[in-house]
């Protein structure tokens, strides 16, 4: 059997997808993002913004533009996704419809911003079905912003739906949805990780994922000259909170997030050993340096292997098999 079926007793797996989602809304940085994750391979995910990108009254032409870009030959990696209006906006079912219907069978996601609820999800993915299995897709991934009182509220229940792949943090909504309760400097660091609410939401939305198999994605860092606070922000994030992903706003931010969030080589050389042990002894007992490992731990540094596959670092050629 393979190792997943393994160490996850018929369970599905966590997900595992690249650890920085980087967003575009323009037409230029949309195909400027396009040539460095050409450049970079894919280890980080493009998400192509209809929400804020488009401008009034030229929605449906963006959304348009959003589906054709990743229905062409750039799209050489298939981890381009798209956020779409939320669902009480006029522009909502269209942008579903035309992303969808067209380039649906390269998307690697869709994003639903600010939803209130779990039936407000369920109802936009039955929507999203509809369109995507016209394209013959069947279950895309859905990508959920959690940023209002509402979805922190439904936080679990959300990230228990089988076709929810990821969480994000939308820090700058959820703290203006505060009223001014909550000051502005807990929109960044470092407020962000100290302000009891901020670092509530965030516990909250990566527990839920754990708990699921699922992705949390950490609020963006709005510093782009500064580049150390991205990696600063990211290491914190990773470290403290349990975010496994992190949003990039600038092509600037994106090498340091991928640096910060991936595993490092001497943890990647580790996990590779101790797995191939593993296998050698058909995933009983073992010990490594003295200590003892089972599958509790082997469940671990699989998915460290897992994490730096998807980060594109290099691996031993005889574990690759393991993935």
């Amino acid at each position: 059997m393979h190792p997943s079926e393994v160490l996850f007793q018929g369970k599905r797996p966590p997900a595992s997808i690249p650890v920085c989602d980087h967003y575009a809304g323009s037409e230029k940085l949309m195909r400027k993002s396009l040539v460095l994750q050409q450049e970079l391979g894919p280890v980080f995910d493009i998400t192509f913004d209809c929400e804020d990108g488009a401008s009034a009254g030229n929605e449906a032409a963006h959304a348009a533009l959003v589906a054709n870009l990743i229905a062409s030959e750039d799209n050489r990696f298939g981890r381009i996704g798209a956020r779409v209006h939320d669902t009480g906006s006029e522009f909502f079912a269209r942008d579903v419809e035309i992303i969808c219907e067209r380039a649906g069978h390269r998307l690697a996601y869709l994003v639903l911003p600010k939803v209130e609820s779990l039936a407000e999800v369920e109802q936009a993915i039955v929507l999203i079905n509809t369109h995507a299995k016209k394209s013959g897709r069947l279950d895309l991934p859905i990508h959920v912003l959690i940023e209002t009182h509402g979805a922190l509220a439904a936080v679990t229940a959300i990230a228990a739906l089988p076709q929810v792949e990821c969480l994000s943090f939308g820090i700058m909504d959820f703290v203006s949805g505060h009223y001014g309760a909550i000051p502005g400097t807990a929109m960044r660091s470092p407020g962000q990780f100290a302000h009891p609410l901020v670092t509530r939401a965030k516990v909250e939305i990566a527990a839920a994922c754990h708990a699921h198999g699922k992705v949390p994605s950490h609020n963006v860092t709005t510093e782009i000259k500064d580049i150390s606070m991205v990696a600063f922000d990211a290491t914190r994030a990773s470290a403290e909170f349990g975010f496994t992903r992190m949003w990039s706003i600038h092509p600037d931010q994106i090498r340091p997030i991928v640096k910060s969030l991936s595993p490092r080589n001497s943890e990647v050389t580790e996990a590779a050993q101790i797995l191939t042990e593993a296998q050698t002894a058909h995933w009983g007992p073992i010990q490594h340096n003295g200590k003892l490992h089972d599958r509790a731990s082997y469940r671990y540094y699989w998915m460290v292997l897992q994490r730096a596959k998807a980060s594109g670092l290099t691996l031993p050629p005889h574990v690759v098999g393991l993935l």
